[in-house]
């Protein structure tokens, strides 16, 4: 009997991104995809027009899961600041459980791991994942402003500025969780995290 094939693009790609994300780029070898995907090379091809086509159309679908994942949280809190608090808190607890039976990457991983991973090689992958991680810097500066305008933080508060000190600590954390390190470690590192935003907040009124 022929191998049966997936019943839809959309699960090819959670799978694409799961296999990308579980061994990279290099690592990922077109017999890898064919049993991941369940897709003969021809079908690949005609489909994602090469390895670097399915790795950037996965990428973008991780991009838009993280996108959503952080409107959820964030945009569901009390206040802009609590929100950010809560994600990071979420980020690391996704970090302390990350593994193979993981049921999506962790926020940040599959952007980070790329650019470490291809260096100058594959610059158009490498570029999308630097135009993804910009356009997170920009959603935590327009949350980051919310937050200033509503009172939340200094007047004197950079949102940019503060929204790549936030990024960097996401970052941060995803390295720091390869380590042989505790779950709870992971997540206290989370809750500390979240107070790097306290210098910024405004003094309460006396």
């Amino acid at each position: 009997m022929p191998r049966s094939s997936l019943h839809s693009r959309d699960e090819a790609i959670d799978r694409a991104v799961r296999l990308f994300w579980s061994r990279g780029y290099h690592a990922t070898s077109l017999k890898d995809i064919e049993q991941s995907l369940d897709m003969r090379p021809g079908s690949i091809y005609a489909a994602f027009g090469s390895k670097a086509g399915l790795f950037g159309t996965a990428l973008e679908r991780y991009s838009r899961e993280m996108g959503t994942e952080f409107a959820q949280v964030a945009l569901g809190a009390e206040s802009p600041v609590e929100g950010i608090r809560r994600y990071l808190r979420e980020v690391a607890k996704a970090c302390a459980g990350a593994g193979a039976e993981a049921d999506w990457p962790v926020p940040g991983c599959m952007l980070v791991k790329t650019i470490l991973e291809l260096g100058d090689e594959e610059p158009a992958i490498r570029e999308q994942a630097n135009q993804v991680l910009a356009e997170v810097e920009s959603i935590l500066t327009v949350r980051l402003g919310e937050a200033r305008a509503a009172g939340e933080l200094r007047s004197d508060v950079q949102p940019r500025r503060l929204a790549r000190l936030v990024q960097a600590q996401i970052m941060g954390l995803r390295a720091f969780a390869e380590r042989d390190v505790s779950k709870r470690a992971v997540r206290e590192l989370g809750e500390d995290m979240g107070r790097i935003l306290d210098p910024y907040l405004t003094a309460p009124a006396n």
